[in-house]
C-alpha cells in the first residue's frame, strides 16, 4: 500500500507527527474520507475533508491500496475550519475487498467518517478510530456500514456533556413516574423534530448562539433544582415536560451539527437520520436508566447524604451552565467580529 502524498502527489508533505501547536489544539471535529465509482472503468472519486488547526491541515494522509495511481490533476481548498482535497484514483483491482487507512490518526483525538459508494448502487460507511486507523472493504456492502450511524448517534450524545447535563436536570426535578416519563417523551420529540428539520435542509441555525442557548438551558434548570429540594413550586416543577420540549427544540438543533458535519449524499439522509437519531435515544436512554439504577441503589442500601451534599448536583449544573454560557457568548461575539 501507498500513502496519498506517494501515489496521488497530494500538494503538501505530511509526517506521521504532529507539530506541538496541533497537539494542543487537537479539534474534536469529524474527518471524512468519500470515494465514489465513476460509471466507466476502475476510476473513483475522491473526497478528502479534515479539520484544521490554527488555519493549517493536520497531519493525516489517507492510504490507499497499492494498485491506486493518480488519474489526472488534484485540487484543494480551505473552507471554514476545514481543508478539502479532491481528486480521481485509477484502482485496476476496485475496492471491494480492499483495506484503507488514514496515516497520522492516532496521534490525534478525532474519527474519521470512510463512505465508499460504488458504480452498481451499493454504498458502506465505515469509522477509523485513533486505536484503529485501517479497515477492509466489504466485497459485498450489506447493513453493516449503514449501522455506522447508529453508533455515531449513540457516540454523540455520550459525547455530549452539556445535553447529558440537562437530562439530569430534568431527572433530579422530577419527583412520579408518570411525570418522569412525559418529560423524557417530550424532549425524545422535540429535539427528534428540530433534528429532523435541520437534516433535511428547511431550517438552519447558527452554531454559536445555538450552543450559548443550550448552555443556558442547563443554566436554567439548576435553580429549580435547588428549589425542589426547598420544597418550593414553579411552573417548571409543576410542568417540566412544557419546559424539556422548549428547550429540548434547542437541543436537537445541537444533535444535527453531529449528522452535517457528515457531509451526507442525498440518497443517505432519510436512512442515515433514523439511524442517528436511534442511536441518540439509546444513548439517552442508557444514561436515564443508569440514574436511575444509582438512585434506587441509594434507597436500597439506605444511604442518608447530608444536605450539602444532596444540594450538589443543582450548584454543579448552576456553575458548569454559567461557566459554558460565559465561554459561547464570548465566542459568539468572537465570531461576529
Amino acid at each position: 500500500m501507498h500513502t496519498a502524498s506517494q501515489a496521488l502527489a497530494i500538494e503538501r508533505q505530511a509526517s506521521a507527527q504532529p507539530s506541538l501547536a496541533e497537539r494542543v489544539s487537537r479539534p474534536k471535529t469529524r474527518a471524512i474520507l468519500g470515494l465514489m465509482r465513476l460509471n466507466f472503468l476502475s476510476v473513483y472519486e475522491v473526497l478528502w475533508k479534515q479539520p484544521t488547526a490554527q488555519g493549517n491541515p493536520l497531519r493525516l494522509t489517507p492510504v490507499f491500496p497499492a494498485g491506486c495511481r493518480p488519474a489526472g490533476e488534484p485540487s484543494s481548498e480551505v473552507l471554514s475550519q476545514a481543508w478539502v482535497w479532491r481528486a480521481q484514483i485509477d484502482c485496476t483491482e476496485g475496492l471491494a475487498g480492499q483495506a484503507l487507512a488514514v496515516e497520522g490518526l492516532e496521534a490525534f483525538s478525532i474519527d474519521v467518517l470512510v463512505r465508499v459508494e460504488h458504480a452498481d448502487g451499493r454504498s458502506e460507511t465505515h469509522l477509523l478510530k485513533p486505536n484503529d486507523p485501517l479497515i477492509k472493504l466489504d466485497d459485498t456492502a450489506g447493513t453493516r456500514g449503514s449501522l455506522t450511524y447508529l453508533v455515531l448517534g449513540v457516540e454523540h450524545i455520550a459525547l455530549g456533556v452539556d445535553h447529558l447535563l440537562f437530562v439530569l436536570g430534568l431527572l433530579l426535578i422530577v419527583r412520579d413516574r408518570w411525570t418522569l416519563v412525559k418529560t423524557i417523551t417530550s424532549f425524545t420529540v422535540a429535539h427528534s423534530l428540530t433534528l429532523a428539520v435541520a437534516t433535511l435542509g428547511s431550517v438552519h441555525v447558527p452554531a454559536a448562539p445555538l450552543n450559548a442557548a443550550i448552555a443556558l438551558s442547563i443554566l436554567f434548570l439548576a435553580p429549580e433544582v435547588v428549589r425542589v429540594w426547598r420544597g418550593q413550586s414553579s411552573l417548571t416543577i409543576r410542568h417540566p415536560w412544557l419546559v424539556a420540549f422548549i428547550f429540548g427544540l434547542l437541543h436537537g438543533f445541537g444533535f444535527a451539527s453531529g449528522l452535517a458535519t457528515l457531509g451526507l449524499p442525498q440518497g443517505e439522509i432519510p436512512l442515515a437520520l433514523l439511524l442517528f437519531n436511534v442511536g441518540v435515544e439509546i444513548g439517552q436512554l442508557a444514561f436515564v436508566l443508569g440514574v436511575l439504577a444509582l438512585e434506587r441503589s441509594f434507597r436500597v442500601l439506605e444511604i442518608h447524604w447530608p444536605r450539602f451534599a444532596q444540594m450538589a448536583p443543582a450548584y454543579v449544573l448552576g456553575s458548569l451552565g454559567v461557566l459554558w454560557t460565559l465561554q459561547r457568548v464570548a465566542l459568539m461575539f468572537a465570531v461576529v467580529r
